[in-house]
């Protein structure tokens, strides 16, 4: 299945561990050489044109890479040395609305202002197309938040797109516009999270048949074992729309189910 990211949109990229999010990023980034089928990033193909298709990207791994020695300020002036068109002025404004303490090395950083540092210096970079890798995976519920609040209001103001991945749907609900679902190195589904919460049905597991035509997958709920349904494929009145977390739950939980019977 092919996709395409769509400029200018923020883009869940969901599935559990092990899915291939990290590898599918990679690709993109030119670290990794795709086994089948062609990645491209502005047009290029990233592990021929690695340096061109880089300064078109901002990436922030689960761990920022940081260093540890530096302060927040020496960070700052090392990107503005590495990186053509960093703006220092922006990340410093950026640091100091977000009140990182600019003398402060690194490794005396919390875990979530070490991820702010990170995500201020990938936003002054310039780079249009941002790519964030399990960002929130250390982060406590408050830091989560505002990172969220950060990325999403910067990458507004410059139209950024913004791919970030997780396995914790929660995580990343509120930020987003699309989902991309991938499950055993595939993608189960991408479409915007408004159209895909309207296009499928929640309901009840014992009153769809597990064989019934539109089927994605039962999961366990709060209150017993539910289905969820491809809505073209659901009768009259069947059910109810599901939120994100329902709709990427079925899907989930339909790859192991297929994957279960096909190894049998």
């Amino acid at each position: 299945m092919s996709i395409e990211i769509p400029a200018g949109r923020t883009v869940a990229l969901v599935g559990p561990n092990g899915a291939g999010k990290s590898t599918l990023l990679r690709t993109w980034l030119g670290f990794e050489r795709p086994t089948r089928g062609t990645v491209s990033v502005a047009g290029m193909d990233p592990s021929r044109r690695r340096g061109d298709a880089i300064r078109q990207l901002g990436y922030i791994p689960q761990q920022p890479a940081l260093y540890d020695e530096l302060s927040v300020e020496e960070h700052v002036d090392l990107a503005s040395y590495l990186r053509p068109g960093f703006d220092r002025a922006s990340a410093l404004a950026r640091i100091d609305e977000l009140g990182l303490p600019r003398r402060s090395r690194a490794d005396e950083l919390s875990g979530g202002q070490r991820a702010q540092l990170g995500l201020s210096l990938v936003l002054a970079a310039g780079a249009r197309t941002l790519l964030l890798d399990e960002p929130l995976a250390s982060l406590d519920p408050l830091a989560r938040l505002s990172f969220l609040r950060v990325l999403r209001r910067e990458a507004d103001a410059i139209g950024a797109t913004v791919v970030v991945s997780s396995h914790i749907v929660r995580d990343i609900e509120s930020a987003c516009e699309d989902v991309l679902i991938l499950v055993g190195g595939r993608v189960r589904l991408s479409a915007s999270i408004d159209e895909a919460v309207a296009d499928h049905r929640v309901t009840e597991a014992d009153r769809t048949a597990a064989d019934e035509e539109g089927l994605v997958g039962r999961f366990p709920g709060e209150m017993g074992e539910l289905s969820l349904i491809r809505g073209e494929r659901a009768r009259p009145g069947q059910g109810r729309v599901p939120s994100l977390e329902e709709l990427v739950l079925g899907y989930l939980a339909g790859a192991s189910a297929h994957a279960s019977v096909g190894a049998m």
